[in-house]
């Protein structure tokens, strides 16, 4: 941590921050406390396993999520979204929708007061489609009615006249096709070139991979109440993820000051990227200002499939140098991603995917060209790993090309390669971080395989009672070595705030970090616990009138926001301990707080914290910013990652090469953690980590013909089930901490996410004797081995 950690303290007196409320009351989200730990109760801290706080309230199905809240005079909204991927509008007539009882309210482009247009990166993404229209279930207006199916059925009467063009389907394509949008088709070019490029190996690999487009498919489909406010400002509840930049987007298109906004964040039902739509926020808000009532929208799952932002589907050619003995020599590669409509975060996973083309191997000479292009499918942007995941099925595939080329185990060829901390990236990057690969790799390797045989397994690929015959069942073993960045990149100003309070024997943090699962309010709690010896801390509802703490996404908030917790709980307990040290005369380094007493070294001073308070309350506000990175040059160099964390899984698998089923047996990992800060919940991301990578690598594919996104539902789309999910051996945890982050501690649902669907691919190779090159693995492509 360097240079970006300050704050600001005072006690009850001194005008210190209130707790935080929705102006609704009783439609904000309720903080949730840790229960008072008795003396012989559960441990307590940085390090233990501590449940999470909203554990209990979710598995009773009282934890308040946006689609459950209800207000006074609340309306209902639907929007109305273009068939078509391709489209030019001729006319919208909403007079019949309007004229329909019971309808308040009907709103397309034209209503739009501000900026017509936003985006994450670039403004290029309408509110309302208002002359073409660009992927399929764009928006193009939206109604407010007394009842829900009024509202829907107000939607269809909403008459708009198409000129349905061709769409641009191929990015490929995307090149010389008509432009899309004013400054083209081209989102971002990046041209790394690290090396000499006459330099050759003696043995050359290529190879053309796909990545298929997953989708997040959250376990809650999206859902917001838009309230109007008294001052002709509005207050939005939805599950945010990243509530400041929401309502700076909002602001800007209601044309209101940022301070007339307001973001309140409801429970967050899953997500690992941007996990809420524009599109639900935005309309919504319209129509509360249109109608002066509360307005809420409910999103099918099928408007949900079309929405929101998927994984980039991408295309990769690689060609692969190496010497005789299997040393890297040389990686050229080509990185196209399919950014779909709209810019959104694509050219931020464009720079992940070339900075990490050649993987956690040390390469001399890397040549990557990486373009991120707009086309007429779906919209892309950010969900967990982007960019990383898709280079690294690539690479993994040429590292078992080259070993079976060499005729080496697969394993011993990356560990030849393996790179180490002080090796440089292709970006010229140096790795300053713990990078323990080669330990991660060894720990899966020697693991020992399952013991049981293809044929001695009652559960074949297929499932129990399958179709398939014992007899044409092939087992595999097959590896992925992967990495991803932490936090924000290419001089992204990752900073957080935060301000822990305590009062009595409790302690409260209002931090604007998003809990979206990933624990962060849980580890919140365990840092005021380790820091003050308080067992009651409550983590307040989050919205706008907080600091802002940047999105959830890339580990930050373990990182800034815990950071900025760490400090602003250690300058509450400066201001608790120095009166107590200056009393007895002694340093407040030699004060303990533990199980809510204060003790000194010499047991001469014991008293409790709240007595020590004497009733006043104590408060302080801290930052936390890592040191800056910058962006990428126009050769693809610079320092343009904070941090960066690694993983290495053996994958097993039975695949029936008659009917090209495939069943993952187990999944061995180890990871680079940094220092585990919850057991539980560090064994529990990885383990939904790697089952989400199983997904990726077998059947989560969300399929589109022509731009027509095919059956947006749970049936069209596989998502993974507890029948598909392997057993899963967490090998190794490598603590070696990382000394300019909080705690040490390094970011880990994303890694294994990455890892996974190559080690899956690698595991069908070697089972089958055949090219896995696309992911999701289809079953021609393990049909025949052996046969």
């Amino acid at each position: 941590m360097t240079g970006g950690m300050g704050g600001s303290a005072g006690t009850a007196g001194s005008g210190g921050p209130d707790d935080v409320t929705g102006v609704l009351g009783s439609l904000a989200v309720s903080s949730v406390a840790a229960p008072p730990a008795a003396p012989d109760g559960p441990p307590q801290g940085i390090g233990a396993s501590v449940p999470a706080a909203d554990a209990d309230a979710k598995t009773q199905g009282t934890f308040p999520y946006a689609a459950d809240l209800w207000a006074e005079g609340l309306l209902w909204a639907a929007v109305l979204r273009s068939p078509h991927p391709h489209a030019r509008i001729l006319s919208i007539d909403t007079r019949t929708a309007a004229a329909m009882p019971g309808v308040h309210a009907v709103v397309t482009h034209t209503d739009v007061p501000g900026d017509a247009a936003h985006g994450r990166r670039v403004a290029d993404r309408p509110v309302f489609a208002s002359d073409v229209v660009r992927h399929h279930g764009e928006p193009i207006a939206a109604v407010a009615a007394d009842h829900p199916d009024t509202a829907r059925l107000a939607a269809a009467a909403i008459a708009v006249e198409y000129e349905v063009l061709e769409p641009v389907t191929d990015p490929e394509q995307a090149f010389s096709a008509e432009p899309l949008h004013p400054d083209g088709n081209l989102i971002r070019h990046i041209p790394l070139s690290f090396g000499d490029p006459g330099i050759t190996g003696e043995v050359v690999v290529e190879g053309l991979y796909r990545i298929g487009r997953q989708d997040p498919a959250p376990i809650g489909a999206e859902a917001a109440l838009a309230v109007p406010r008294p001052d002709g400002g509005v207050e939005i509840y939805t599950a945010s993820t990243d509530p400041h930049a929401d309502r700076d987007l909002a602001a800007a298109a209601f044309a209101l000051e940022p301070e007339r906004v307001k973001i309140v964040v409801t429970g967050v039902p899953g997500a690992m990227g941007d996990r809420e739509d524009s599109g639900v926020q935005l309309p919504l808000g319209l129509l509360a200002l249109r109608t002066g009532h509360p307005v809420k929208l409910a999103a099918t799952r099928e408007e949900s499939f079309l929405s929101h932002a998927h994984r980039h589907p991408t295309l990769l050619r690689y060609r692969h140098h190496a010497d005789a003995e299997g040393k890297l020599v040389k990686v050229e590669a080509q990185i196209l991603m399919d950014a779909g409509a709209y810019a959104d975060s694509s050219g931020d996973a464009l720079a992940a995917a070339v900075a990490f083309a050649c993987g956690p191997y040390v390469v001399p000479h890397a040549f990557v060209e990486g373009w991120a292009v707009r086309t007429n499918n779906p919209p892309s942007g950010h969900v967990r790993g982007e960019g990383a995941m898709q280079v690294c099925a690539a690479y993994e595939g040429q590292m078992d090309k080259l070993a079976a080329r060499l005729g080496l185990d697969p394993a011993d060829l990356r560990m030849r390669n393996i790179m180490a901390t002080g090796d440089i990236l292709p970006t010229g990057q140096t790795v300053t971080c713990p990078a323990p690969v080669a330990e991660l790799l060894a720990a899966v390797r020697d693991f020992p395989l399952p013991s049981s045989s293809p044929e001695e397994e009652d559960w074949l690929p297929g499932g129990p009672e399958g179709a398939g015959e014992p007899s044409a069942v092939r087992r595999g073993v097959g590896y992925g070595v992967g990495m991803v960045h932490m936090l924000g990149a290419e001089g992204a100003d990752e900073v957080s705030t935060a301000t822990v309070k305590v009062s009595g024997s409790v302690a409260t943090v209002i931090c604007a970090a998003v809990e979206t699962g990933q624990g962060f309010s849980t580890l919140a709690r365990q840092i005021v616990q380790e820091v003050l010896g308080i067992t009651d801390v409550h983590v307040a509802p989050i919205d706008t009138d907080q600091p802002p703490c940047g999105p959830a996404a890339h580990g930050r908030h373990t990182w800034v926001s815990g950071g900025a917790v760490e400090r602003a709980a250690r300058m509450v307990r400066t201001q608790l301990l120095q009166p107590l040290a200056a009393q007895f005369g002694m340093s407040t380094e030699l004060l303990t707080i533990a199980d809510g007493r204060i003790t000194s070294y010499d047991g001469v001073l014991s008293t409790t914290v709240a007595e020590a308070l004497d009733g006043k309350e104590l408060w302080a506000t801290a930052q936390c910013r890592p040191h800056p990175t910058e962006p990428l040059d126009e050769t693809g160099q610079g320092d343009a990652f904070v941090g960066m964390a690694f993983c290495a899984v053996r994958a097993v698998v039975d695949v029936d090469v008659e009917l090209g089923s495939v069943r993952v047996v187990e999944m061995a990992v180890a990871q680079d953690v940094g220092r585990v800060l919850n057991p539980a919940q560090a064994h529990a991301r990885i383990e939904a980590g790697i089952t989400q990578g199983v997904g990726a690598a077998l059947t989560e594919n969300l399929r589109t013909n022509a731009g027509h996104v095919r059956r947006p539902d749970f049936a069209g789309y596989a998502l993974p089930t507890s029948l598909d999910a392997p057993d899963i051996r967490i090998v190794k945890l490598v603590e070696e901490r990382d000394v300019v982050a909080p705690f040490g501690a390094k970011a880990i649902s994303a890694v294994p996410v990455v890892t996974s669907p190559a080690a899956v691919a690698s595991a069908v190779r070697a089972a089958t004797g055949r090219p896995v090159n696309r992911l999701p693995i289809r079953p021609q492509a393990a049909v025949g081995a052996g046969l």
